[in-house]
């Protein structure tokens, strides 16, 4: 793991995010660095849109560098990329498809399903920081 990523507890994280700092608490890393910060705090069984996931590291508007970021994270990683999804709700097609099955089945694994299409249900699974914790 990068040595420069800090962990931090849902409890900072949530206060970082409550209190409006999103970055400015991180004003000092790179954005690839609060990108993995925010992605951190998505609780098991619950995703967040690349755009989410951008506006929470304050860097709105670039939602492709969530994309770029976590294509960059090595393997075996313990950042849960497989929590980000699109606006559509759906997982993002990937130069190795073989990704898009694994992010699906560990998505499953955590209870998240997707239908058909490949959909999830976005409202049921959406992670909202600062509420409370509610059952699937």
């Amino acid at each position: 793991m990068n040595p420069r990523l800090k962990q931090i507890t849902k409890t900072e994280c949530r206060k970082e995010i409550l209190q409006g700092k999103k970055a400015s608490v991180m004003k000092n890393t790179g954005i690839y660095t609060r990108i993995y910060r925010v992605v951190k705090c998505i609780p098991k069984g619950r995703v967040a849109t690349y755009g989410q996931v951008v506006f929470l590291a304050g860097t709105a508007g670039h939602a492709r560098q969530v994309g770029y970021a976590l294509h960059s994270l090595p393997e075996g990683t313990e950042i849960p990329w497989h929590r980000v999804i699109n606006a559509k709700g759906m997982i993002s097609s990937r130069s190795e498809p073989a990704s898009e099955e694994k992010q699906r089945l560990l998505l499953e694994a955590e209870g998240i399903c997707l239908n058909e299409e490949k959909k999830l249900r976005v409202n049921r699974s959406r992670w909202h920081p600062g509420a409370k914790k509610t059952g699937l």
